[in-house]
């Protein structure tokens, strides 16, 4: 039977048929619907970790466990779970491990576009790329033959438009896979120096075999065609190429690390021309060259931003760029802001107000750092506030500090906000921390953290309680603000500042796309609307301005009356609800 499936759909599918019994993540954009899928099959355990470090950490263990495991997060969870990894390719596997890298070229949800193949190469562990959706599924289930058979952990790349593309798959039906038997194995398991440096050792003989596998398995294939003109390539940009150029010769790579070395001679010696077609780092094209082998790549193709066909098309065969539909009338722009009743809106207002510096941290809330808010100075990476915070003061001293906050919303914090805040305290600083609580991870879609007391298949378990975690942290100052209150949030706000230790203000109202904030309806008296425009300094996509007088946009105003507790001639009425 075939369906239809996205390529982060077919992964888990492929975990699925492939006997994986447990499979955790941190949700991160575009891997998110990874383990959203799986928790369709009850028969893996699933589940969202606090960061990737952890959600790596779970899986080794329920690997050496015997059992086998899917782990899941985008390219800059790479990041955070390094640690663990590099390790866990000397100890190599019990039960086969699959961690799944999605990497996102353009950066259409992210920081930065870094290409994790190095990642793969650097902990010297194999590497698939899958073109498809198809291959999405059939690679991961392969992965974990692969896995097994070579004792190591394998990652499986795929990027932003292959996950979240769609094409055929043939569905199989689940193996039945035993949970391996558990033998302790300090040797292999416990990598003090004296056993690591033997488990070194494996790591090469295994890099070797894998060499040799890359060689004869099919997930590396030539495709004889035109020989006047040959094109290595892997991933999805193999489709691209392919349609640009299909009566070209192809050296298709799904394996990428390592690379199958006599393969690739043949294939750059078969035809006139090489072209080596990747998105973002020369990976392929600088180990080829270290070979001696000439091929073109980076010299016309870009080392940023995401292919198309288009692009190549225009690079290699020099077709001009295809015209795209253009506006002629000159269209204001409209950049991205956050929701209709947002209840971060007031934070930013505030500290905005304030004239405050404001180390920012990844979710909504780094929309902070635009027009008319304006509030953020720096966003580095998840958890990155509160330690850049710390080392401001630490360079510009106590000052300084009462003019600097850090903002970090709760999945965030949780994530790794935990362990700079444990920083603050411990070397004595004085930094002020507002945790942005709406009670989820909204930026990728609401999923569940460990503050929102449910699991991913939506179970009940404990919740945890940031007061009493900042307490046991050892924060004295510790105030939760409904960030509605304005007065009741610039007042707090000054208040620790002026205070000569740490303190952490939770900011907590709920999501406003899971509750909205009020059962009611705002108009403007146009007769007191002056178009003075303070009320537009919320950055609310709810007013506009209209014959230099702010108007109410009914369609998506959600009552949350941020607004009528800054317009200073009360202009703002309520119309209907429970509070009119």
């Amino acid at each position: 039977m075939r369906e239809l499936l996205l390529g982060n759909e077919a992964i888990a599918r492929g975990a699925y048929e492939a006997g994986v019994t447990v499979a955790t993540a941190y949700p991160g954009t575009p891997s998110t619907e990874i383990i959203e899928q799986i928790t369709r099959y009850p028969e893996i355990y699933a589940e969202w970790a606090p960061n990737e470090k952890v959600a790596l950490e779970v899986g080794i263990g329920a690997s050496i466990g015997g059992a086998r495991t899917l782990v899941a997060m985008k390219h800059v969870g790479v990041n955070v779970a390094a640690d663990p990894l590099m390790t866990f390719a000397y100890t190599g596997v019990n039960g086969g491990l699959v961690l799944i890298s999605a990497d996102d070229p353009g950066m259409h949800s992210s920081q930065n576009e870094q290409d994790n193949r190095l990642y793969a190469r650097f902990a010297k562990i194999p590497l698939l790329e899958p073109a498809d959706s198809q291959e999405a599924k059939d690679f991961v289930k392969l992965a974990y033959i692969i896995s097994e058979q070579f004792d190591t952990p394998v990652m499986v790349r795929v990027t932003t438009r292959l996950a979240h593309s769609q094409s055929l798959v043939e569905l199989g039906e689940r193996e039945k896979i035993k949970l391996k038997p558990y033998t302790k194995d300090a040797a292999k398991y416990v990598m003090l120096p004296g056993y690591a440096r033997t488990r070194h050792v494996k790591v090469e003989e295994r890099l070797l075999a894998l060499a040799a596998y890359a060689e004869q398995t099919p997930l590396n294939r030539i495709e004889w065609g035109d020989r006047s003109v040959g094109i290595i390539t892997s991933g999805v940009v193999y489709q691209y190429a392919r349609e640009v150029m299909p009566t070209a010769s192809f050296l298709k790579l799904g394996m990428t690390n390592p690379l199958p070395k006599k393969l690739i001679t043949e294939f750059v010696q078969g035809v006139d021309r090489v072209y080596v077609v990747e998105e973002l780092e020369p990976y392929l094209e600088e180990q080829i060259r270290s070979w001696g082998l000439k091929v073109t790549g980076k010299q016309v193709l870009p080392v940023v931003g995401e292919f198309n066909p288009e692009l190549i098309a225009e690079k290699l065969l020099g077709q001009p760029p295809v015209e795209v539909y253009q506006v002629e009338e000159n269209v204001p722009a409209r950049p991205p802001v956050m929701c209709p009743g947002c209840p971060h809106r007031g934070v930013f207002y505030v500290l905005n107000k304030l004239k405050l510096k404001v180390t920012g941290d990844i979710g909504c809330y780094t929309l902070g750092a635009l027009p008319p808010l304006n509030a953020i100075d720096t966003c580095i990476c998840m958890g990155a506030s509160i330690g850049t915070a710390l080392g401001m003061e630490k360079a510009r001293g106590r000052e300084f500090a009462q003019g600097v906050v850090a903002v970090i919303g709760d999945s965030t914090f949780v994530h790794s906000g935990i362990t700079p805040l444990i920083d603050v305290v411990y070397n004595r600083g004085t930094t002020t921390v507002i945790i942005l609580d709406n009670g989820t991870t909204a930026m990728t879609g609401h999923q569940d953290h460990p503050g929102t007391g449910v699991t991913v298949d939506r179970q009940p378990t404990h919740q945890l309680d940031l007061v009493k975690l900042v307490e046991a942290i050892g924060v004295q100052r510790i105030t939760v603000v409904d960030p509605f209150d304005l007065t009741r949030m610039e007042s707090v706000v000054k208040e620790e500042l002026a205070a000569a230790e740490p303190s952490v203000i939770i900011a907590r109202r709920r999501c406003a796309l899971l509750d909205k904030p009020a059962d009611l309806k705002l108009r403007i008296d146009p007769e007191k609307c002056t178009g003075c425009r303070l009320c537009l300094r919320l950055g609310c996509p709810g007013l506009e301005l209209r014959d230099k007088k702010v108007r109410i946009n009914e369609t998506i105003c959600v009552g949350c009356q941020l607004c009528t507790q800054i317009c200073r001639l009360n202009a703002f009425e309520k119309v209907g609800g429970q509070n009119a």
